[in-house]
């Protein structure tokens, strides 16, 4: 039976680049999105499918304050999340940021939350730089290993393959540690949260 919280690391809508990480069982599974394929829709499914209570979401939810009027918000840019994580700008994502959205407006019905997460933060806190995150030459053996020391184990024969693999697992982790003493967040609550 799959677990409560999933990690989802959000790419294009067509690319084939949208990963889900939940865990069943004992283990982490992995399911891509294919190219040419809707990835709204798969996650959609999914959610239907399995009864979620958390979503991390690698993707922006909010804009900067300014444009809600949120008093001492009044960059056009960056929210205060982005600048503490030195985070892309949801602006310049654009798309992006619209779909994921309007993907949390649709999904968060019947209980479950939908929560932006950062897998660049995580990764920065497990030091996983010293084994090529986000390099041309990544170990992703090495950074599994980290990974199954904080109880993420991948199903047997299931291999990484790709960054956005990764990023999912990372974004699950995120959101595993959401409503937990682990739990980390950083920004203004009425503008956007960004969870690590």
């Amino acid at each position: 039976m799959v677990k409560e919280k999933v990690g989802i690391d959000y790419g294009s809508k067509l690319a084939g680049t949208t990963v889900i990480a939940y865990e069943e069982g004992d283990f982490i599974q992995l399911l891509r999105s294919k190219k040419g394929e809707d990835a709204d829709k798969m996650i959609r499914d999914f959610v239907v499918e399995h009864q979620l209570r958390v979503i991390g979401l690698d993707a922006p939810l909010s804009l900067p304050g300014i444009y809600n009027k949120i008093v001492d918000c009044n960059d056009y840019f960056y929210r205060s999340c982005d600048k503490e994580l030195k985070a892309m700008s949801p602006m310049f994502l654009g798309g992006l940021t619209a779909r994921a959205m309007k993907l949390k407006n649709e999904l968060e019905t019947d209980g479950l939350k939908v929560y932006e997460v950062y897998p660049a933060r995580v990764a920065f806190n497990l030091a996983l730089k010293t084994y090529g995150y986000k390099s041309k030459k990544p170990d992703y053996l090495q950074m599994m290993m980290v990974m199954e020391k904080l109880g993420l184990v991948l199903a047997p024969a299931l291999e990484i393959e790709t960054s956005h693999d990764f990023d999912s697992l990372l974004a699950l982790y995120a959101a595993k540690r959401i409503g937990t003493s682990g739990e980390c967040s950083t920004g203004n609550p009425q503008e956007g949260l960004i969870y690590y």
